[in-house]
């Protein structure tokens, strides 16, 4: 698979400096919250494509932390946080009634301060308000405008991150959920963070960079709309919606088109004027309808389009064990009944014992050696032979592996977005298939000293070369 990225996006002065700057605003939205490098991540790239995201998970795993980090990033965005419950009222989201226009006979809000004003908010609980509520934040998400009184005005929203403990299971709820376009799972962190996580110091976050305006974010969006789909990009895309399908999975057309907007967003923050198979790597994110798809999709990504999977090589294993056992097989033969060893190794063992001490016991081991079965160094070679040709294949097989990872390697060095364990999970399936094959290549390095060990007798005038050993 080619991977080709095309020439960088030619950029104004306010595109480049931006791009300097997003690796240090990921920094600081990451900064000790572990195992959230997919969220930030997705979090501050749906912000710059104008986005909203829904964080998924239970209490206590960093949501409302990282929306709060999130408004820091973006030059003169108010931030708005509230908690919903059945008994939210549209005034703790819109601001209260104005009483000097109800003395006009105006019912209009008072938002100052409230979510119509906000650059930035952040819903916690979001899919539990009563219909009032979500009728006005559909418009207000989708359209970027609140209705007040009789007009409709603009709001300066940047990106609305809503937090729940699941997705929504009333079906009236389906319209509001498909207005986040990302979705993210948020879990507790693993075993593996848990030391980490409650050694935590609070040491403070490294130096903010100039926050994002408005500005950079229309050079942004600008140059966006020019990076190419591309073949590559385009049969994964198609792959990819097939897979869908097969699922059951139910995707609009609108959100297909987002999903691509998203990924060319990505590719231009990262300087990339063509998109490829491994930008999709956002695509579990945005056609999941529920937390427990993301992993299923994410594997089908791993394997389809990173080709990034771990194969056992069952092939070398079974000519591993086809070596091993006749290595063993030989090894322990008897010598020819024409050899005298066997009787002397038996008139050793009735005069002193294989187990006595002194010169019966050496002379017992001097003949055990010499009562094993010898033979000639064509049969060795033969031998030889065989396994040296294993070893070539075993290293034509791994040939591939060896390639896709440094390929690999080279193309993750540049890309920004993709998350550090996304694309860990892609260099260990690499170095899974590479350990493996290096465990059976050594056991057959072992097989083959031990048939070169096999105790030779002087070759004779007709001798034999062995039937090769069977290996399937």
């Amino acid at each position: 698979m080619s991977h080709a990225t095309g020439a960088p996006v030619d950029p104004d002065p306010a595109l480049v400096r931006l791009r300097a700057r997003l690796p240090a605003h990921l920094a600081v939205l990451e900064h000790q919250l572990l195992e959230r490098d997919v969220a930030t991540r997705l979090l501050l790239l749906a912000a710059l494509a104008g986005e909203h995201v829904l964080l998924v998970g239970p209490p206590g795993t960093a949501k409302s932390e990282l929306a709060r980090r999130l408004h820091r990033v973006f030059d003169g965005a108010r931030y708005f946080e509230r908690l919903l419950t059945r008994f939210s009222t549209p005034e703790e989201l819109f601001g209260p009634l104005s009483l000097r226009a109800l003395e006009d006979d105006r019912y209009e809000r008072l938002t100052d301060g409230y979510l119509p004003t906000a650059g930035i908010a952040f819903l916690d609980e979001v899919f539990k308000s009563n219909s009032a509520i979500l009728n006005a934040l559909l418009t207000l998400l989708n359209e970027r405008e609140f209705d007040n009184g009789t007009g409709r005005v603009r709001t300066p929203l940047i990106s609305l991150v809503g937090a729940s403990n699941e997705a929504p299971a009333d079906d009236s709820l389906l319209a509001f959920h498909d207005r986040f376009l990302v979705r993210v799972p948020v879990a507790p962190v693993g075993e593996a963070s848990f030391a980490a996580l409650v050694s935590l110091r609070g040491e403070p976050p490294p130096t903010t960079p100039q926050p994002i305006g408005a500005a950079d974010r229309a050079a942004l969006a600008a140059a966006s709309a020019q990076v190419e789909l591309g073949d590559e990009a385009m049969a994964a895309l198609q792959a990819l919606r097939a897979e869908v399908s097969r699922q059951g999975w139910s995707v609009s057309d609108r959100r297909w088109r987002q999903l691509v907007a998203l990924m060319r967003c990505a590719a231009c923050a990262e300087g990339r004027s063509r998109l490829d198979a491994l930008d999709l790597w956002l695509a579990p994110y945005v056609v999941c309808d529920d937390a427990q798809a993301v992993p299923v999709l994410a594997a089908w990504v791993d394997e389809h389009l990173a080709k990034a999977v771990p194969h056992e090589l069952p092939w070398l294993e079974r000519a591993v064990q086809a070596f091993e056992k006749q290595l063993e097989l030989e090894q322990s033969m008897p010598a020819d009944e024409s050899d005298d060893a066997s009787g002397k190794l038996a008139l050793a063992r009735t005069l002193g014992g294989s187990d006595a001490e002194g010169m019966p016991r050496i002379v017992s081991a001097t003949l055990e050696e010499r009562s094993r079965r010898r033979y000639s160094s064509v049969h060795r070679q033969a031998r030889l032979a065989q396994v040296d040709e294993v070893l070539t294949r075993a290293d034509a097989a791994c040939a591939p592996a060896v390639q896709a990872l440094a390929a690999l390697r080279a193309i993750v060095a540049g890309r920004l977005w993709l998350p550090p364990s996304v694309s860990a999970r892609w260099f260990a399936a690499h170095a899974r298939t590479l350990a493996v094959a290096e465990a059976l290549r050594a056991r057959l390095a072992a097989a083959r000293a031990g048939f070169e060990r096999l105790p030779l007798q002087p070759d004779a005038a007709q001798a034999r070369v062995p039937t090769p050993i069977a290996l399937d």
